[in-house]
């Protein structure tokens, strides 16, 4: 070798939720364990999640969680059955991070940040000997060891068991820019291509739709395919993004129409009776804002896509109740929340091991799986992380 490598018990590579989490397992079980982070510090894109709001997982049952993550919820269920969100919750709740949770079922800290967690949790590892290094990018495989770049030159580690955690391929200036499915594929590991998930529509609004730019959608349910989703979805200036359209994405990237609910919870029959015994001469804003209360905004998005408007009431209750929203796709791969793709699942064993890289797990957003915003995307990432880890442990 042209450069001795230094040998460490276990090395995770990423640290963000997934990578701590298979640190803190590996050193519970008594390793010594290196975190190489490419990033000036850890969790960047937990503390950006953290913003506006924490929300750390989801508490709901086991069986409803789970079927959240569309196709893999098979390969996912002995991971999060271990540690779902029961477990999340007194997880930080043994970092002296209370949490709530919120009427949706949302669960978060009750600082609501990430920060205090982070530092909390950084604190246990490195009380427990966990070494984290930053600005230690990951570079490949040299001649049996693992390379990376790093402020002091070249480096090389190697280790008996690695654990990958690198994220997925969206927020590339937080650390998850997808730049290692390159280094995987020359090792003779399966990829699925990366698909923007959890991201925004590009919508191209009429000038009219201008002053509603910044202006919530609320009551409101979308359907594309066989997804349906209630939640709050946001009139931006370059579309339409939220929550409530983060459910339904998957379909509507595999090119489903995307149809909007703006009365979902009465139906199309008594709608068109309340619009029938509108007033005559009265406008249609006024019918609509009398008859349901509907807001500016959602009359805006009738009169948007709606016309020519039917006159008929039963025809303009259906247009109501399947608003068709027409779009120019989804905003770009870097723009998601996260992403679909990456390493597939036949890639790897029940232990998340890489068939074609023996001791090498992965964890995280790297696997090909995805699910909505709520929880869903936190909870899977610590679960797989610490399933890799405790997979990483025994190996040692």
């Amino acid at each position: 070798m042209s450069e001795r490598a230094e040998p460490v018990d276990a090395l995770v590579i990423g640290a963000g939720p997934a990578g701590l989490m298979a640190a803190e397992v590996l050193a519970e079980a008594g390793h010594r364990v290196v975190v190489a982070e490419g990033k000036p510090s850890p969790a960047r894109k937990l503390l950006m999640a953290g913003k506006s709001g924490l929300n750390l997982t989801r508490n709901e049952p086991l069986d409803a969680f789970l079927a959240h993550y569309g196709g893999a919820e098979a390969e996912l269920r002995p991971m999060l059955a271990a540690f779902g969100p029961e477990q999340v919750m007194h997880w930080a709740e043994g970092l002296g991070q209370g949490v709530f949770t919120g009427s949706t079922g949302r669960v978060f800290p009750e600082a609501m940040k990430a920060s205090p967690l982070l530092r909390a949790w950084l604190l246990r590892l490195g009380q427990a000997g966990v070494e984290i290094r930053t600005r230690w990018r990951w570079t490949g495989w040299e001649e049996g060891a693992v390379a990376f770049d790093t402020p002091a030159g070249r480096r090389l580690i190697a280790s008996p068991a690695t654990v990958l955690a690198l994220g997925g391929a969206s927020w590339a200036r937080l650390g998850s820019d997808g730049t290692w499915a390159a280094q995987l594929a020359a090792q003779g590991v399966p990829l699925a291509p990366f698909r923007p998930a959890n991201v925004g529509l590009i919508v191209p609004w009429s000038p009219m739709m201008e002053r509603h730019h910044g202006a919530p959608l609320k009551g409101i349910a979308l359907s594309a395919g066989a997804l349906r989703s209630r939640g709050e979805v946001v009139i931006s200036a370059r579309g339409l993004e939220g929550g409530g359209l983060y459910s339904v994405v998957a379909a509507v990237r595999d090119g489903a129409p995307l149809l909007m609910d703006l009365l979902p919870d009465i139906t199309q029959a008594q709608v068109a009776e309340r619009l029938g015994a509108a007033r005559k001469g009265e406008s249609l804003a006024n019918r609509l804002r009398k008859a349901f209360r509907l807001s500016p905004a959602a009359i805006a998005l009738i009169q948007e896509f709606g016309r020519p408007l039917p006159a008929d009431p039963l025809a303009l209750a259906g247009l109501l109740k399947h608003l068709p929203i027409r779009h120019d796709g989804l905003r770009p791969l870097d723009e998601a929340i996260s992403t679909a793709g990456g390493v597939r699942w036949d890639g790897v064993d029940a232990d998340l091991m890489l068939h074609a890289l023996p001791g090498t797990y992965v964890a995280g957003e790297m696997l090909d799986w995805e699910a909505p915003t709520g929880g869903y995307l936190l909870t899977a990432c610590f679960a797989t992380g610490r399933h890799a880890g405790h997979a990483a442990a025994r190996r040692l």
